[in-house]
């Protein structure tokens, strides 16, 4: 029997009363995704390369791959609880690596190739990675930190025949052992799986510590905002880095607990056009495709008669939707759904919308999945240790309480007193700041740490830097609070714009009025400065901390935007 952690259910109330989580005595994620599975000679993944190359690889396929991959890292020493990195895009290698982490009991540690050594240097150093796996992409920065990561080991790289200096070769590694016929480790939902890192946007990266239940609640929630449409039928694909949480647990892994096939392409960025040529090329059902990259598809001109298109169900997150995405949506495509979802790297996806049970609003993140309960809290009261819960359509923090410990995070590695301060009461707390109206629905405003208090408005960031972007000559806002001796704080924007955007006088008095129009008066951005790009997280997040340093560069020598 195929075994799947979210069954049916008709109706949202239905769900919210009768689904248990009911995790098995006994769980490995590599089992669990490849070899429960009806038909192992089922395509799991479709892997397409930007010269052209197309591969396809079964689940039955992937098994065995993994299998020689496991045998070849316990030839290097690889044993359970060793932390091995995965620094590779969206290639096979990288779920490779991690199913065969998990047949030893290793931990996985998902980093991007986008990072530079400091990034690289900083997780690498911080998880006591033993092994990692890498790109070619990011050879040198791995030679420039390796000396400064004492716990690193074992370098092995992809795509390369003769590795120069003390690497090993992925090919050798995986042709090595002589017996791969591997035991999978003997693990249950509470054993250590990976090691996620936070964005830092508001600090410095903190190691999230998860064990395998973190997959079984991705893929539950990726279940419902993909409106109950993953199965053996599905064929999933999503622009978003394998490295980002929501990508790697919520879309790859989530698809293959379903049964459903994932399409992989290495892509050195986004190209609408690109991307439109994948969902044609594979009959790509349903995607998770982060806001900015949907503004991005909004340019190609009448997209459903020059493509041949499936897709039934765009899932957005890690920013939220503005108006003008789902009003395109809705008119370019025929009964084609936009469900919002919520989570963190700490606490999984944990709100979503679902078209299936209830009707989507926009702007809203949707309502708490089934699995959990959700309350807003007092935030003052929260900082002080007490779970205040606040009435409906009163802005506090959003907290969470899973009804399953399991599908939460264990810990930040190594920071047991930020790991204490996460929770009050039984509340895991987010930082993130919303309200709750009376029907369920949540509405999220801001980060806690970046909301900005302008003439005594509590104003958050997101919805200025949405109201920005609705301008059709803006790419990326980003928003902050700078000091003002009036008004304590005022509005800064900074801008990245279109290559045919107007003069930037013109732009930044259109802006400014288009934000009174769509928000408060006292919301408007007092300062508009304008940037070729702006900062931003691997997760597509603007990085406010750098603009605030930004900010603070240019007061020291005496600009003005």
């Amino acid at each position: 029997m195929v075994w799947t952690v979210m069954p049916d259910f008709e109706e949202y109330d239905e769900a919210r009363d009768q689904f248990t989580w009911d995790l098995p005595s006994s769980y490995n994620p590599a089992v669990d995704f490849l070899r429960k599975h009806e038909d192992p000679d089922r395509v799991a993944l479709e892997q397409a390369y930007p010269d052209g190359r197309r591969e396809q690889y079964t689940f039955r396929e992937l098994d065995q791959l993994s299998d020689r991959l496991a045998a070849g890292l316990a030839g290097l020493g690889v044993a359970a609880g060793d932390r091995v990195g995965v620094v590779v895009p969206q290639k096979p290698q990288n779920p490779i690596a991690h199913l065969a982490n998990w047949k030893l009991g290793a931990v996985s540690v998902p980093l991007t190739v986008l990072f530079g050594t400091d990034a690289l240097q900083y997780r690498l150093d911080d998880a006591d990675t033993n092994v990692a796996i890498i790109d070619p992409a990011v050879r040198d920065d791995i030679d420039a930190v390796r000396d400064a990561c004492p716990a690193l080991e074992h370098v092995v790289e992809i795509e390369t025949d003769a590795p120069a200096g003390d690497v090993h070769a992925f090919e050798d590694v995986l042709a090595a052992p002589e017996n791969t016929d591997i035991e999978p480790y003997e693990s249950t939902p509470d054993t250590d799986t990976a090691i996620l890192y936070t964005s830092g946007s508001t600090g410095p990266p903190k190691g999230v510590r998860h064990s395998h239940a973190l997959w079984l609640g991705r893929a539950a929630a990726a279940y419902n905002f993909f409106d109950q449409g993953l199965g053996p039928d599905a064929t999933v694909w999503t622009p978003a880095d394998w490295a980002w949480g929501a990508a790697l647990g919520g879309t790859l892994f989530a698809t293959w607990h379903h049964g459903g096939t994932i399409v992989g392409y290495p892509a050195s960025g986004f190209e609408a056009e690109e991307a439109f040529d994948l969902l044609s090329e594979f009959g790509v059902t349903r995607s998770f495709m982060p806001a900015t990259a949907l503004r991005m598809l909004m340019d190609v001109e009448d997209p459903t008669a020059a493509y041949d298109l499936a897709i039934k169900t765009f899932a957005v997150g890690g920013e939220s939707l503005t108006p003008e995405i789902v009003d395109w949506v809705v008119k370019t495509f025929d009964s084609v759904t936009i469900n919002e979802f919520y989570g963190q790297t700490e606490l999984n996806l944990v709100v979503a919308n679902n078209s299936n049970w209830f009707d989507t609003q926009p702007g809203s993140m949707g309502k708490p999945l089934p699995g959990y309960d959700l309350t807003i809290l007092d935030p003052e009261a929260a900082d002080s240790g007490v779970a205040d819960p606040l009435p409906s359509d009163e802005l506090g923090e959003i907290a969470v309480r899973p009804h399953d410990r399991s599908v939460f995070f264990d810990e930040y590695w190594n920071m047991p007193e930020k790991t204490a301060a996460k929770e009050v009461d039984g509340w895991f707390v987010t930082g993130d700041l919303a309200r709750r109206d009376d029907d369920g629905y949540v509405w999220f405003k801001s980060r806690k740490d970046d909301v900005i208090i302008t003439s005594g408005y509590r104003v958050g960031p997101m919805e200025v830097e949405s109201a920005i972007l609705e301008h059709p000559d803006v790419v990326q806002a980003g928003v902050i609070g700078v000091p003002d001796d009036t008004r304590g704080e005022i509005i800064k924007a900074y801008v990245e714009t279109a290559e045919d955007a107007p003069a930037r006088e013109r732009l930044r008095s259109e802006i400014q009025s288009a934000v009174r129009a769509h928000l408060a008066e006292y919301e408007y951005p007092r300062e508009i400065e304008f940037a070729d790009a702006l900062p931003q997280t691997t997760s597509g997040k603007i990085r406010r901390k750098e603009l605030q340093e930004w900010d603070a560069d240019d007061s020291a020598a005496g600009g003005q935007p």
